[in-house]
C-alpha cells in the first residue's frame, strides 16, 4: 500500500508525482519500459509562453520561472518566426499580435533563415522569447525527485484492471498489484479508457495525431542558430534538431489511443506546403514519426479530483503543451489534492478543474 498511485510516465505523470511526493508516498506506474515513450518523447520541445489558448498561456507564464532556474534551467535560445504569403496577411497580422511577434521585412527574415523564398513569403514576424526545452532531462529530474522523496517509479507496469474496495484503489499490472487511497490518471491518450476501467465517467478526451519528418540540414546550411518557423494558421512548422531539420504538417487528426506513426500522405502534403515557401526542396527524409496530442472538449487541460469520485484525480488533456505547462500544472494538481491555496489565479484554477465537466 502506498499513499498515491500515479498512472502514466510521461511529463504529466512524473511532474505530478514529484510534486505530490513532497507530502505523500507516491508510486508511479508506466506501461512502457522507459519514461516518456509516447507523446512526451515526440515533443517539438519548445517553450513559447504565448503559444496556446488562454488557460494554456496562463500555465505557460506560471511555469516560466521553473523552466528558467530549476536544476540549472531547462532552456536554451531558439527564437520563433511566423511566415505567410501575401493572401494571408490578415491572419498573419492577427497571429503575430497574439504571440507578441515583431513584423520584419523579408530581407531581415532571410538573414535569419536564408532558405525562405522571397517570391512566396510576403510576411514575417519574429522574436527571440522562445526557447528549446531539455525535455529528457526534465522527465528524468522529476523522476529522480520522486525517488529521492521515498517514492517508486515502476516501468513495464501496464494496467490490466482497476477495482475499488476497502477505501483504496487496487491496480493490477504484470509487475504485481498496487494499492492506494488516491489514484492519479496521467495516462495521456489512454486517460479516458483508464477512467472507464476504474468505473469513472470519461470526460471526452480525443487523441489527435501529429506527424513529423527529420530532414538533412537544408542546402547544407548550419541550422543551429535558426529560429523555429511556423506558417500562418499552423499549416506546418519547422525547427532545428541536433544539426538536422524537423518539419511537421501540424495536422490534428482525431484517432484512438495507440502507438502512433506518421501518415505518409499527410506528411507529403505538409512537406509540399512547406516547400512552397522555401528555395531549397526536400530531397530526402531521414526518418518520420507521429505523436498523439490529446484534448478535452474545450481544449483545456483537465486537472484535479473527479466530481463523482473525488479519490480519482485527473491529470490529462495537455494537448501538446505538456512540457510547457508541467511545472505550474503539476503544482496546481498537488495544491488541489492537498487542499492548499493554488499559486495561480482563481479564474485559471476554475478553467482547469476536472469537475467542470460534471453534469
Amino acid at each position: 500500500m502506498t499513499d498515491i498511485l500515479v498512472i502514466g510516465g510521461g511529463i504529466a505523470g512524473v511532474s505530478a508525482g514529484a510534486r505530490l511526493a513532497a507530502h505523500a508516498q507516491v508510486t508511479l506506474l508506466e506501461s512502457e519500459t522507459a519514461l516518456g515513450y509516447h507523446a512526451s518523447g515526440r515533443s517539438a520541445a519548445l517553450f513559447e509562453a504565448q503559444y496556446g489558448n488562454a488557460a494554456v498561456v496562463g500555465l505557460n507564464k506560471a511555469s516560466a520561472p521553473y523552466h528558467q532556474t530549476a536544476n540549472g534551467g531547462y532552456l536554451s535560445p531558439r527564437g520563433l518566426m511566423l511566415v505567410a504569403g501575401a493572401a494571408d496577411r490578415a491572419d498573419f497580422e492577427r497571429e503575430a499580435a497574439s504571440m507578441a511577434l515583431a513584423p520584419v521585412d523579408i530581407e531581415t527574415a532571410r538573414a535569419r533563415v536564408p532558405i525562405l523564398n522571397p517570391d512566396t513569403v510576403a510576411c514575417a514576424a519574429l522574436h527571440d522569447a522562445a526557447w528549446d526545452l531539455d525535455t529528457d532531462r526534465m522527465i528524468q529530474d522529476f523522476a529522480r525527485e520522486i525517488r529521492a522523496r521515498g517514492g517508486t517509479v515502476m516501468t513495464g507496469a501496464g494496467v490490466t484492471s482497476i477495482r475499488r474496495s476497502g477505501g483504496a484503489w487496487h491496480v493490477e499490472t504484470p509487475r504485481g498489484e498496487f494499492s492506494a487511497p488516491l489514484l492519479v490518471n496521467a495516462a495521456g491518450a489512454w486517460a479516458d479508457g483508464l477512467a472507464a476501467m476504474a468505473g469513472v465517467a470519461p470526460v471526452g478526451l480525443v487523441p489527435m495525431r501529429r506527424s513529423m519528418a527529420r530532414l538533412p540540414a537544408p542546402g547544407g546550411h548550419d541550422v543551429s542558430g535558426w529560429p523555429m518557423l511556423i506558417a500562418v494558421r499552423e499549416a506546418w512548422y519547422a525547427k532545428p534538431d541536433a544539426g538536422k531539420w524537423l518539419v511537421s504538417p501540424a495536422e490534428e487528426h482525431p484517432t484512438t489511443a495507440h502507438d502512433a506513426y506518421a501518415d505518409d500522405m499527410v506528411l507529403a502534403e505538409g512537406l509540399a506546403r512547406y516547400e512552397a515557401m522555401m528555395t531549397t526542396p526536400v530531397t530526402r527524409l531521414e526518418t518520420s514519426w507521429a505523436g498523439l496530442r490529446t484534448f478535452a472538449p474545450d481544449r483545456v487541460p483537465v486537472l484535479g479530483r473527479d466530481a463523482a469520485q473525488p479519490d480519482f484525480i485527473w491529470c490529462a488533456g495537455q494537448g501538446g503543451y505538456g512540457f510547457q505547462t508541467a511545472p505550474a500544472a503539476s503544482q496546481l494538481l498537488a495544491d488541489l489534492v492537498n487542499g492548499t491555496d493554488p499559486q495561480v489565479e482563481p479564474a485559471l484554477v476554475a478553467a482547469l478543474r476536472a469537475d467542470r465537466f460534471a453534469a
